[in-house]
């Protein structure tokens, strides 16, 4: 049975964590199927995003435990992480499409996502605490900078469980739609990305993972100087303004 599923339509890949026996928990398995499928859909030019989800009735809950037990070590816990740092670190925009159990390690899939779109089954819980093991793969980092310090806090340290509305509430989540909804919303952001020049989208991308380390208004416009004008040579922008300068003139 293959653990990572593959869907492509119109652009949009829609990667399906498929093991529901054990509600898609995080293998090794798993994460050498997740490596090759990235690997395939960054080479397809046709694939210009991804929506990330798990076969029902989970998203991902959590890791193999017997894997986790013997993995005491950082070259073994890295091997458990690979899969979603996989994710986390793909040039393509991907949307987390969130269809129930988000935990521990199976939450990092969705915070490993560019965006979370959680339907109203989602639920989100760290779980580290629970099972006595402090945070890896950078949880609690991802965690932090997507929400604040009180929502890791109440998360990692308290143990708080969010569905999907309190997920979209806190920002967790961009939103929260019903279940039967979930993918048709995911795919429908998915597909701005996918529609735009490729190269574009992942230098955007990358614009914003860089804007994380710069202080000030200076070193931010320095950043963005050098893509910008690159992309004002590219023919999808000289056409996109003379289209728009069309429509204007029609307009007046």
């Amino acid at each position: 049975m293959a653990l990572v599923l593959i869907d492509i339509d119109d652009g949009v890949a829609t990667v399906t964590l498929n093991h529901p026996e054990v509600r898609n928990a995080v293998s090794l398995d798993m994460n050498r199927e997740l490596d090759s499928a990235f690997d395939a859909l960054e080479a397809d030019t046709s694939v210009g995003a991804v929506v990330l989800t798990g076969t029902p009735p989970a998203f991902s809950a959590g890791a193999n435990l017997n894997e986790l037990l013997s993995a005491a070590d950082p070259e073994g816990l890295n091997s458990i992480y690979a899969g979603f740092l996989r994710v986390a670190h793909t040039p393509l925009p991907t949307v987390a499409a969130v269809n129930g159990a988000a935990v521990g390690a199976g939450m990092n899939f969705a915070l490993a996502c560019d965006v979370i779109v959680a339907g109203r089954k989602a639920m989100f819980e760290s779980r580290f605490l629970q099972i006595a093991i402090h945070p890896g793969g950078g949880h609690t980092w991802r965690l932090r900078n997507i929400c604040d310090r009180q929502t890791a806090m109440a998360m990692v340290l308290f143990g708080e469980r969010l569905d999907g509305p309190r997920a979209a509430e806190i920002g967790l989540a961009w939103k929260c739609v019903d279940d039967d909804a979930l993918l048709e919303e995911a795919r429908r952001m998915a597909g701005r990305p996918a529609r735009a020049p490729r190269e574009l989208t992942m230098a955007m991308k990358q614009t914003i993972f860089d804007m994380g380390s710069v202080a000030d208004s200076e070193a931010a416009v320095a950043r963005e100087v050098e893509p910008q004008a690159w992309s004002m040579t590219q023919p999808e922008f000289k056409q996109k303004v003379a289209a728009l300068k069309e429509a204007i003139s029609k307009s007046s």
